[in-house]
């Protein structure tokens, strides 16, 4: 199947690099008002699926009965990376829960973002799984699988009942039925879940309009978790990072995930968007989703120019001289 490009990046007038992808934007009816590509191609959500993967414990007590701000709620939520305020809020996440750092089943990591992950290789301290960018919502499932009486162990294979309710919920808000629902394993060794684009598209619009979730628990845990992102953008994601500028604006709620997928929706609008760019690049994601809220006549520019801040649409070499361009074929 050939794709539509949908970023070209051009360097001294030629053209570098392509990037096809797929794009899906509907409005609270579901209906496809701007599609690229084929709307119904199957993507694995990779991290986008946090927020749903969060519901289970946000449907607990667990923050209430451990007293968590929302920073540490957050985390649930997140792809830290490292900073020093991940660093704190992990370790209070962990102390309050009172859990054990070697139940994670995730690998053991330096911080992600350049300068703590060099302050922590200069301090010579050894890598911990609590570093690990999915820390936190590994967690959240401990957490969830504790008070339900589950075991502790095992919590990642896809027939432990967390993972088995993550996948309900995965069905439920992607309205896609389980049995045609891809599972695989994600980086952090858990299950990760792929549906059609446009079904993608349909579960983050039930962020910003939950009222179409019909079961009222789900319902109160989503705008629960909206609410938290908003509330903590740097922690889901960090500075200088598309995740934590959309979220700064309290009418986005949005997630990236690895290789290229990035979902996001307005709440006044009531639109969801979910794109994926096929080359797995995340580098056009802030000039693409800029363009977006363009073709859009999002009204709030101030999110449009600051994420052009992060990568504008004129490519730099390392000593910040303009060399080329991106270009946005929407």
């Amino acid at each position: 199947m050939t794709f539509p490009i949908v970023a070209e990046e051009h360097r001294g007038g030629s053209l570098e690099n392509t990037h096809q992808g797929v794009i899906c934007v509907l409005n609270d009816k579901k209906e496809i008002v701007y599609e690229k590509g084929g709307s119904d191609h199957p993507v694995f959500y990779r991290s986008a699926m946090k927020p749903i993967q969060a519901i289970p414990v946000f449907r607990t007590n667990v923050i209430e009965k451990y007293h968590l701000d929302d920073h540490e709620a957050a985390l649930f939520t997140a792809s830290q990376r490292g900073e020093h305020y991940h660093q704190a809020a992990l370790e209070s996440l962990m102390n309050k829960l009172g859990l054990s750092e070697e139940l994670l089943v995730c690998n053991h990591s330096y911080p992600l973002n350049e300068i703590p992950r060099q302050q922590y290789i200069w301090d010579h301290k050894p890598k911990r799984k609590l570093l690990h960018n999915c820390a936190g919502k590994h967690l959240g499932f401990l957490a969830y699988a504790r008070d339900r009486g589950y075991e502790l162990t095992r919590y990642e294979q896809l027939d432990h009942p967390l993972q088995q309710e993550i996948l309900r919920d995965v069905a439920e808000l992607s309205e896609t039925p389980v049995n045609q629902i891809n599972t695989a394993i994600d980086g952090c060794g858990v299950p990760v879940h792929g549906v059609p684009l446009k079904n993608i598209a349909i579960s983050f619009l039930k962020f910003v309009v939950p009222d179409l979730i019909k079961d009222t628990q789900t319902a109160t845990a989503v705008k629960n978790i909206a609410n938290v992102m908003n509330a903590q953008p740097e922690i889901v994601a960090s500075h200088h990072f598309i995740c934590t500028v959309l979220l700064e604006d309290p009418n986005i709620i949005a997630k990236g995930g690895a290789q290229g997928v990035y979902c996001f929706a307005l709440k006044k609008e009531k639109i969801s968007i979910a794109l994926k760019v096929l080359s797995g690049s995340e580098l056009v994601w802030p000039v693409l989703v800029a363009e977006l809220l363009k073709t859009l006549n999002y009204s709030n520019t101030e999110t449009i120019d600051r994420l052009l801040q992060l990568r504008s649409y004129n490519i730099q070499n390392d000593n910040g001289k303009d060399i080329g361009e991106t270009k946005i074929l929407l």
